[in-house]
């Protein structure tokens, strides 16, 4: 038997509690989510269900196991899948005639505007640690005078803010500003709910983990908190019934059977919420020093002047070729740092020259310059012409400049990251070029290679370099090093969970790398497909672009290499602030080099040939000009990596003179 779908009849049990007229006002309104896991599933279903038919939807994750305690879309038959397209899915059975924009990227600067366009109501869904993008889509509310709605799922209850066009902001409420993420997360905690009806029964308070980005929930905090804005969605949308607006808020918790109201004037500039913060500001840091001493933001160092400190404390994230952190750190006076520097050509295959060490130099010095101007120094680097060529030493030296402004690339110190994974395919608009382009600055040029063909010929291209990176005993020296098994965090080495492969390709990866012995029997009788494919060929082609990053002037030498760095950050911070992702691919550069100059990099003979003919089949897609290649990638949108590569604490990157330590590992 068909039953055809009509509106009316589908939500008349509504009638009653809201009048025909106002149903068919509700019918035509469009509501953004932003979120679509445990409150923000739950919160489009709801308002599907109360007859809203137009709404903007973002999240740019999928479904996993972890996600079935709390996510109405979470289920086996949902897990991998996108959760933005499984809630739209759900919310269209409930009604046909429902239209949903999804936005498979989440919401970042890029795409915030379209995200809002025509929206009569935003409603707040982000995971609790997204704080760029909950402080930007709030600011854009604001501008665009758009209702913002939020209700935080804590213990088994509900805390509710709401911030309407006229009144105090999402940022006057809880003043992030600038500040750290740590920082933002005391404030947040406190702001959301500073009745915290929900502290007094957490059991296992060791399951709050601000380290690894983490804290239980329930599914019914989630169904409340539904309800609750589901409310306010009526209220604020029909313009009925009084909305509560920040800095009043309320709080309900189910466990305790209580409700507490709010009023803090001045949000977190209040006297209650200044204490608040400074008390769980210090519970906070003791618990993330006693868990991970790398993540902590305070000055612990006696010796290291606060500013100094704090600035090794953001540089430490600049990236290095396999996370080595090349680099030691000598503090001189509280104007003067020195960088003690090594290559690792030595013992790494990749390491041609030691010139992608000397490009990861120059993106330390870089990061330390960013880092230097959010404490109004200007810095300074001069290279010491007598230091090895190896083991280069750089004097920092800073001055205090009052008319310099933060760095706008500091945000995205911190967040800049290697996606291994597949990316979103949507080419690279004009201004994201134009961005990126301008973060290299004149001295340098970019390629653009793009479309299907053109990204098909690079795969390929990747797919056989990585053969050769498989076969070669050098490269399993390096491989083997710097695996961290069984992570997804590691702070000074590759987590296996960040390598982009599946489950069983991981475990026969980890059972083959025991020896070379091993490694190569297993590559014999099963071949290298597996990772290459996964790793390799299918990134290559699920990206928005490759580029080639190539220097007007040739290099001649270790201080053109770094400036390289200098720029190559830059531009890897440009884009985390568009909102992109990347991954470097250096294999094609460094291995043509090597048959360019006729050098030889393996003990396998055969090795030789299968990288002269790699050579020629990179020539037409790298080496079209007269300018010179000094780093390649691939780039794109999509989600943020879940597992990556973290950094050592500043303590263990501190070179002490006195004490003898030596600045290599």
């Amino acid at each position: 038997m068909s039953i055809s779908f009509n509106y009316e009849k589908a939500f008349s049990r509504n009638i009653g509690w809201v009048t025909p007229q106002e149903q068919q006002i509700l019918r035509n309104k469009r509501v953004a989510i932003a979120g679509g896991g445990g409150v923000g599933g739950v919160h489009l279903l709801t308002l599907a269900r109360l007859g809203i038919t137009k709404f903007h939807l973002a999240d740019f994750d999928s479904f996993d196991i972890h996600n079935f305690n709390r996510q109405v879309g979470a289920m086996m038959s949902t897990v991998d899948q996108p959760k933005s397209e499984v809630l739209a899915r759900m919310a269209r059975d409930i009604n046909p005639e429902i239209e949903i924009k999804i936005f498979p990227e989440g919401v970042n600067q890029g795409n915030l505007r379209e995200f809002l366009a025509g929206v009569d109501l935003y409603v707040d869904a982000l995971d609790f640690f997204a704080f760029d993008a909950r402080q930007q889509t709030f600011a854009m509310c604001a501008e665009l005078r758009i209702p913002a709605t939020t209700a935080a799922p804590l213990g088994m209850g509900a805390a509710l803010l709401n911030f309407l066009p006229g009144g105090m902001s999402f940022e006057e409420y809880f003043q992030w500003g600038d500040l750290p993420e740590l920082d933002k997360a005391i404030r947040f905690v406190v702001g959301l709910a500073p009745a915290g009806l929900h502290r007094p029964y957490l059991v296992v308070p060791e399951a709050v983990n601000f380290a690894e980005r983490r804290g239980p929930s329930t599914m019914m905090a989630c169904q409340m908190c539904a309800g609750v804005v589901g409310t306010e969605a009526l209220k604020i949308l029909l313009g009925r019934g009084k909305v509560l607006a920040a800095p009043h808020g309320v709080q309900f918790d189910a466990y305790r059977n209580k409700l507490a109201r709010t009023w803090r004037p001045g949000g977190n500039r209040h006297p209650l919420h200044r204490l608040m913060i400074a008390i769980a500001g210090k519970q906070m840091r003791s618990m993330l020093a006693a868990a991970t001493p790398a993540i902590r933001n305070d000055a612990a160092s006696k010796d290291i002047p606060p500013a100094i400190y704090r600035i090794l404390e953001l540089a430490r994230w600049a990236p290095s070729g396999d996370n080595t952190q090349c680099w030691r750190f000598e503090v001189v006076a509280a104007d003067h740092l020195v960088v003690h520097a090594y290559d690792t050509r030595a013992d790494t295959v990749y390491d041609l020259d030691g010139h992608p060490s000397q490009i990861s130099m120059g993106a330390l010095l870089e990061t330390i310059s960013i880092a230097a101007s959010a404490q109004g120094l200007r810095a300074s680097c001069t290279r010491r012409a007598d230091s090895p060529v190896e083991s280069p030493l750089f004097d920092l030296r800073f001055t205090h400049d009052p008319g310099l402004a933060p760095s706008p690339l500091l945000d995205a110190v911190e967040k800049r990251s290697v996606q291994r994974r597949p990316m979103s395919t949507r080419p690279l608009r004009d201004d994201e070029k134009q961005a990126l382009q301008a973060a290299v600055g004149p001295d340098y040029v970019i390629d653009w290679i793009e479309g299907f063909g053109p990204k098909l010929k690079t795969a390929r291209l990747m797919f056989n370099n990585a053969k050769l990176r498989l076969t070669m005993p050098e490269a399993y020296e390096v491989h083997r090093r710097i695996i961290h098994w069984n992570a997804t965090r590691s702070p000074d080495r590759v987590p296996d969970q960040a390598l982009g492969v599946d489950k069983m390709t991981l475990k026969l990866m980890k059972w083959a790398m025991v020896s070379w012995k091993r490694l190569s029997t297993m590559n014999a009788v099963m071949g290298t497909w597996a990772p290459r494919l996964q790793m390799d060929l299918v990134p290559s082609l699920a990206c928005a672009a490759h580029f080639v990053i190539k220097a007007k002037r040739a290099p001649q030498g270790i201080d053109d290499y770094v400036e390289a760095g200098c720029a190559l950050q830059r531009f890897w911070l440009t884009l985390t602030r568009l909102g992109l992702f990347m991954q470097p691919e250096m294999t094609p550069l460094i291995f043509s080099k090597y048959v360019r100059e006729g050098r030889s990099f393996t003990s396998v003979p055969a090795l030789h040939e299968r990288a002269r003919r790699l050579a020629q089949e990179a020539a037409p897609l790298i080496f079209t000009d007269q300018f010179f290649p000094v780093y390649m990638g691939r780039l794109g949108a999509g989600p943020a990596p879940t597992a990556r590569s973290e950094r050592l604490p500043v303590e263990q990157l501190l070179y002490r003179p006195d004490t003898g330590a030596s600045p290599a590992p």
